[in-house]
């Protein structure tokens, strides 16, 4: 009796063990297979599209640092525009009790050969130390290569802000051309621009003045960045340098990438304090090329027939603005469009771009674009002409 009872337990013991250890359904397997599924799809999903976030931010992150370079590059270099030590083109030196002698008579080829340079050569780069050009440069088909059409070249002149051979500058190098403006009043000459003969003196008429590099730098936008036909447009510059014995304008090296769009305006001083128009357009009868006529002729104060310092107009010249017009500038606006470096696949551009009056539709190429904006002063022109 007792054997069947065990037996019967036995036997009820082994079935409850079997139906616990019993696997899962072809249909449990199902549910939980495609439950496993959809988890990884969304997984997958969530990392592509932050990758893909990822990637967008990155090409953004890359436009605006080219833009804000571009910016501040050009913005150094304008913002010493007109720097020539100690030296002030007459017509901007309100200490000349006569009328100015050393007048730009025209506007200068950028890419001219120093070999080539005249005394009134010489003058016109001092005193028109900032040039715009929408159309190709005299001169310059050998060093403005395919540059991109509808945008502006910019030419930036003056001199280096350190001396030659001084800690922390370029030492001096026989044949380069180097800037002297004299300090001694019994010296022949106010200034020497050349490649020798730097013997101008200090205030004390012993110690010989310092000399500094003469910079001249064009900026234009290249259609590519490495090798033709590469379609990244580019910043790029020519700077005036010795090459093989002469000092000349050299190839241009690219600067910055996704630079597409460059227009340029100028600020031009045309009304005195007294509200008269320094510039006349007709003629060479401007009040600017006379001797300072004071309002107040006991303390010096308030120039009738010389600009103030602030710009009254912002142009945008044909070809290239007047000599009057660069004669008096003081402040430049520049405007740059840039865009990223690789494109966005759908990306859907219906924007219109502004540069100044330069209205550029959106190519809807799949590149994204911005525009960076300033307006950077001439500190060393428009503080000649501030006064009380």
């Amino acid at each position: 009796m007792n054997s069947k009872v065990n037996s019967r337990c036995e036997t009820a013991c082994c079935a409850s063990i079997r139906s616990s250890q019993a696997g899962f359904s072809l249909i449990e397997l199902m549910v939980a297979s495609t439950i496993g599924l959809l988890i990884m799809a969304a997984v997958l999903t969530l990392f592509l599209n932050v990758s893909r976030t990822n990637d967008e931010m990155a090409k953004t992150n890359v436009l605006i640092e080219n833009g804000r370079f571009a910016i501040q590059l050009l913005q150094s270099d304008i913002a010493h525009a007109g720097f020539w030590d100690s030296y002030i083109p007459d017509f901007d030196d309100l200490t000349l009790a006569t009328a100015p002698a050393e007048i730009p008579t025209g506007v200068p080829w950028p890419c001219l050969a120093f070999s080539s340079w005249t005394a009134a050569i010489r003058t016109n780069r001092l005193g028109i130390p900032i040039q715009v050009h929408n159309t190709q440069p005299s001169g310059c088909d050998t060093v403005i290569t395919n540059r991109k059409s509808g945008t502006d070249i910019l030419v930036v002149r003056h001199v280096d802000t350190c001396v030659a051979g001084a800690s922390g500058c370029e030492a001096e190098v026989g044949g380069k051309l180097y800037f002297q403006a004299s300090r001694c009043e019994s010296d022949a000459n106010s200034y020497v621009l050349g490649t020798s003969g730097h013997t101008l003196r200090e205030r004390n008429c012993t110690d010989i003045a310092p000399k500094r590099r003469f910079i001249s730098h064009v900026y234009y936008i290249r259609d590519y960045a490495v090798t033709t036909g590469d379609g990244i447009p580019t910043l790029v510059r020519s700077e005036l340098d010795l090459e093989s014995g002469a000092v000349k304008a050299k190839a241009a090296v690219a600067l910055i990438e996704g630079i597409e769009g460059f227009r340029v305006e100028l600020g031009v001083d045309r009304i005195s304090d007294a509200g008269i128009d320094i510039i006349d357009e007709d003629s060479d009868n401007d009040l600017y090329r006379e001797a300072v006529d004071w309002a107040n002729t006991d303390n010096l104060t308030s120039p009738r027939n010389r600009g103030d310092g602030v710009p009254d107009e912002f142009v945008h010249c044909s070809g290239v603005c007047s000599v009057d017009r660069l004669v008096n500038v003081v402040a430049v606006k520049l405007h740059l469009l840039v865009r990223s470096l690789t494109s966005t696949a759908g990306y859907v551009d219906g924007k219109t771009y502004k540069l100044g009056e330069q209205a550029i539709a959106a190519a809807n190429d799949g590149f994204k674009r911005h525009v960076f904006s300033t307006v950077v002063r001439l500190n060393n022109v428009s503080g000649r002409r501030e006064t009380p």
